[in-house]
């Protein structure tokens, strides 16, 4: 039976590094056979974080967030899916807030209160979680680990990949303001060498997936 992937982009820029490694790893799991359904969240019409309602704590709609806008179909899509890929860049030392929304009504839809059975997802499934920045790979380490964690405990098993130092523009002399911040040909260089590499490995872990 064909295996289900949804894949969500929760990065604003089309072609660039959050959506190329993005597009890499459903390629991984296309070339496995698997059927990849793609949500970019910055192209969906007006939604919402968690609004506190506590719908999905009633019994009748355990483990289901009742909140009806343009997430409602992404969050259907990952309960019937296999597998989940999703990604962000990082801004201002966080997730998107596009990232965000899903993330806090993924979560607590599974989430119980209840001591005995915190989680009510009967459907674990196996996630990718892929961020960027432009910052160094180890500079949010604590950050993508927690992610992991709550993503493993109330989603499924999470695997992780992190592509930092990324380049942000073709000409960072093209700028109104100089951004000395920068050193345009290291970013260049590592672009040029190393996010090949990881646009590999998110292919091969979007296989794996």
């Amino acid at each position: 039976m064909q295996k289900k992937i949804v894949l969500v982009n929760a990065g604003p820029r089309k072609g660039w590094n959050t959506d190329t490694l993005l597009t890499e790893a459903g390629k991984g799991a296309e070339s496995m056979g698997a059927e990849v359904v793609r949500f970019d969240l910055f192209r969906l019409e007006k939604y919402t974080g968690c609004i506190s309602c506590f719908g999905c704590k009633k019994e009748a709609n355990k483990g289901k967030c009742v909140c009806r806008d343009a997430l409602k179909p992404v969050l259907d899509a990952i309960r019937e899916a296999d597998g989940l890929i999703i990604g962000s860049p990082n801004y201002l030392s966080e997730m998107t807030a596009s990232f965000r929304a899903l993330y806090e009504r993924l979560i607590f839809q599974n989430l119980t209160y209840n001591l005995e059975t915190p989680c009510c997802n009967e459907h674990p499934i196996p996630v990718l979680l892929i961020m960027t920045s432009n910052a160094p790979d180890t500079a949010y380490t604590q950050l993508i680990e927690n992610y992991r964690q709550t993503l493993s405990r109330f989603v499924g098993p999470t695997e992780t990949l992190v592509s930092g130092n990324t380049l942000q523009l073709k000409d960072y002399g093209k700028t109104d303001w100089p951004w000395t911040l920068f050193d345009p040909e290291a970013k260049k260089l590592r672009h040029e060498t190393a996010f090949p590499q990881e646009c590999k490995a998110a292919f091969e872990k979007g296989a794996a997936l």
